[in-house]
């Protein structure tokens, strides 16, 4: 017997969510037998987002019933069954937040109809409720409401059980009434992390860090580093005493303090980075008419490297990107194959470079300028980003191209005034890596701002 279970929330921290919806129907493998559909008073309010997805808001509610007066009827409903999700995860861990707070231990069986998907149907190009169901035709109406999104989990379910012959998948999958959930140790560890960016490290009773990762919300990922089930993380959770954690305000910051930790203090259960992190190239060179090509290249064909990747996709990407911001010729950055002038030239899209149209020393600036906008060689400039509270602001010196390290500051003389500044600053190595990784941040995302340092 199953329980079919969907569950809409208020959102907002980890475990403070509340439920503001649920449906669950009870079904025996081929027919509903009994269901219970409620909307529920969260007794707090709702994120103006889930309103948005879901339709449902603060004055829906009033009058709802709270947690506590449907409990009973959800602890008979779901009474030897195994509770059957999208996700299962999530909801049964609302679930058995909310009994918790009453005092109660809900403990059920649990089946994922993601891990299901996942296993019965390799080929889908999306593991999500709404794009999987429509993908297979199913039909789906109130989508991200409990009940609508409960009765789409029943058809895709009654088709994964067609599917599942052998019957073996489902067996495996079925996880035991308390995996996936914390001991009371790890909750407490967990419930003392931050929502907050940052560094954390796991100890083992001798003190040594034996795992660490940089996270935006390092109370989610330290969560999901507990319910991680392959033997290396059974193995690591097992060994872990002690989580410490550092916040750092900006991922920037995050990650190149990862790396210098990474290899600083190499934990047995980390993936130490490679010695050299990128593999392609921006590169250089004038043709016969003096214009600058952009190439493409391996590292160890390019002795003045522009920019630095980790494959030849990502390196491709960029120099499409920027030869189209710039207004570069295609035919001269290896983009076109065309014999005389590229198409862009007919479009009004490019000046005639390839047909020696365009003024060379104004070609040659706007390639400059190109290579410049995303580049930090030979930059002198302090990279400024959020702190780690209201007022303050990270801060990341670089010199002559190569990060000198990292620090925070709360008023602007402190970055005016070199000396200050230069003390406010943690060391840390300007290694090719850390480099790729800083250049590889901002071709990507936003920081607050860049400052030209004299």
């Amino acid at each position: 017997m199953y329980s079919i279970l969907d569950i809409e929330t208020t959102g907002g921290k980890y475990n403070e969510e509340g439920i503001t919806e649920i449906a669950i129907h009870r079904f025996d493998g081929q027919k509903v037998v009994d269901k219970f559909i409620s909307l529920v008073n969260p007794e707090k309010d709702i994120q103006p987002f889930v309103v948005n997805l879901t339709g449902i808001n603060n004055k829906m509610l009033r009058t709802a019933p709270k947690f506590h007066e449907v409990a009973k009827r959800i602890v008979e409903i779901t009474q030897d069954t195994v509770i059957v999700a999208h996700n299962a995860q999530f909801d049964y861990r609302i679930l058995r937040t909310e009994f918790r707070r009453l005092g109660y231990n809900f403990e059920r069986k649990t089946l994922c109809t993601v891990d299901l998907s996942k296993a019965l149907l390799p080929d889908a190009e999306s593991y999500s409720l709404g794009k999987l169901v429509r993908s297979l035709g199913i039909p789906v109406s109130d989508r991200h409401r409990a009940n609508g999104d409960a009765l789409a989990t029943i058809k895709l379910f009654k088709l994964l059980l067609n599917k599942d012959s052998e019957k073996t998948i489902i067996k495996e999958v079925i996880r035991k009434e308390t995996q996936g959930e914390l001991s009371e140790k790890q909750l407490d560890i967990v419930r003392s992390m931050p929502n907050e960016t940052g560094v954390f490290y796991a100890h083992n009773k001798d003190g040594e860090v034996i795992y660490l990762s940089k996270s935006t919300n390092i109370k989610k990922r330290v969560n999901q580093l507990f319910t991680r089930s392959s033997t290396k993380f059974r193995k690591l959770i097992k060994e872990t005493k002690k989580v410490t954690f550092e916040q750092t305000g900006s991922e920037l910051v995050a990650l190149l303090k990862e790396h210098q930790e990474l290899i600083r203090n190499r934990p047995k259960y980390n993936i130490i980075p490679k010695k050299r992190m990128f593999s392609h190239v921006l590169c250089s060179s004038k043709n016969e008419n003096g214009y600058r090509e952009l190439r493409v290249l391996p590292n160890r064909e390019c002795k003045d490297r522009l920019g630095v990747f980790n494959g030849v996709f990502s390196a491709k990407n960029h120099l499409y990107k920027i030869t189209e911001e710039f207004k570069l010729c295609d035919k001269l950055n290896g983009i076109s194959k065309a014999k005389k002038n590229c198409s862009k030239y007919e479009k009004g899209e490019c000046f005639g470079a390839c047909i020696r149209k365009e003024d060379v020393s104004n070609y040659n600036q706007r390639v400059h300028e190109a290579v410049a906008k995303y580049s930090l060689r030979d930059k002198n400039v302090l990279l400024v980003d959020k702190g780690r509270e209201i007022g303050e602001y990270s801060a990341i010196l670089v010199k002559k191209g190569s990060l000198v390290g990292t620090g925070y500051y709360d008023l602007n003389h402190q970055i005016n005034n070199i000396h200050i500044l230069e003390s406010l600053i943690t060391p840390m190595d300007g290694t090719e890596n850390a480099n790729f990784i800083l250049e590889s941040y901002l071709r990507k995302k936003r920081i607050l701002k860049t400052i030209q340092l004299n």
